[in-house]
C-alpha cells in the first residue's frame, strides 16, 4: 500500500468510486493510488493482476520489460523505450484508453467532494498539438518520461521521451520532435517559469532562440502508419 509520502493523493482511504472512474485517475492524472486500487480490485488480486501484466508483455513481444507493481514506482520495474513504443501501439486499439488519456481533466465527485483533475500531460488540448494517446510517469531512475502518439507533418508517429531532467526540458523535447515533424527548425526555448510552458506551450517559440538539435532526454520515434 502506497503512503501519500510515496506518492500524492486526493483520495483517502475507504473513498468509493466506479472502476471506471479509478481508471481514468489512474491513466488520465497518473494517480498511483488508483493504479494501486484497480490491482487490488482486480479478479484474483494484485498477483492475479501481474500475472495478467506478465502475459501482455510477453504477448507484445516487449523482450525487455518486466512490471512487478501497478505503479512503475518499484526498482525492479524496467523497460525500454522500443518496448515502450510497443505498447503505446497497442494500447491505440483499446478506444477506452485513447479517451481517457486525451481527455485534458474532468470534475470528479469522491463521497461529495468535488474534485479537478488534469491530464498529467500538459501538451493534451493545446493549440497546435494533435495527440491521440498519452501517458506520463516519473521516477528518480528514469526521471520524466512521456509516451504519446502524435499526428503531425501529415504522419503519425509514436514519441517515447526518457530521464527528462524536468518538465519544462521534456516540453522542450516534445516542441522539437513536432517542429522536426513539420519541417521547422527546432528551438531552445528560454523561459522563466515552467508554468509559462504548461499553460501554452503552443507559443514557447515566441521566447526562444534557433539552435541546432536538442536531446535533453532518450528519445525513440516510431512510425505508425498501420493504425488508423
Amino acid at each position: 500500500v502506497l503512503t501519500k509520502a510515496q506518492s500524492r493523493t486526493r483520495l483517502t482511504d475507504g473513498d468509493m468510486l466506479p472502476r471506471r472512474t479509478v481508471l481514468e485517475l489512474a491513466l488520465m492524472s497518473s494517480d498511483n493510488h488508483a493504479a494501486v486500487s484497480l490491482a487490488y480490485a482486480y479478479p484474483g488480486g494484485v498477483d492475479a493482476f501481474v500475472a495478467a501484466v506478465a502475459a501482455k508483455v510477453d504477448d507484445l513481444g516487449m523482450t525487455h520489460t518486466h512490471i512487478e507493481e501497478p505503479t512503475g514506482l518499484s526498482k525492479a520495474n524496467r523497460s525500454t523505450a522500443e518496448d515502450l513504443a510497443k505498447m503505446a501501439a497497442a494500447a491505440a486499439n483499446y478506444p477506452e484508453i485513447v479517451r481517457i488519456t486525451t481527455s485534458s481533466g474532468q470534475t470528479v465527485d469522491v463521497d461529495g467532494r468535488s474534485l479537478e483533475y488534469h491530464n498529467s500531460n500538459h501538451l493534451v488540448g493545446q493549440v497546435g498539438w494533435d495527440i491521440p494517446l498519452s501517458k506520463t510517469g516519473t521516477t528518480t531512475p528514469a526521471g520524466r518520461c512521456l509516451i504519446m502518439r502524435l499526428n503531425a507533418g501529415g504522419q503519425t508517429i509514436i514519441v517515447v521521451l526518457l530521464k527528462a531532467t524536468n518538465l519544462l526540458s521534456r516540453t522542450i523535447d516534445a516542441l522539437n520532435v513536432r517542429r522536426y515533424l513539420d519541417g521547422e527548425k527546432p528551438l531552445l526555448a528560454v523561459a522563466d517559469h515552467q508554468r509559462n510552458i504548461r499553460r501554452e506551450p503552443h507559443r514557447a517559440a515566441t521566447n526562444a532562440r534557433k539552435t541546432g538539435p536538442v536531446a535533453k532526454s532518450l528519445l525513440v520515434v516510431a512510425r505508425v502508419p498501420h493504425i488508423q
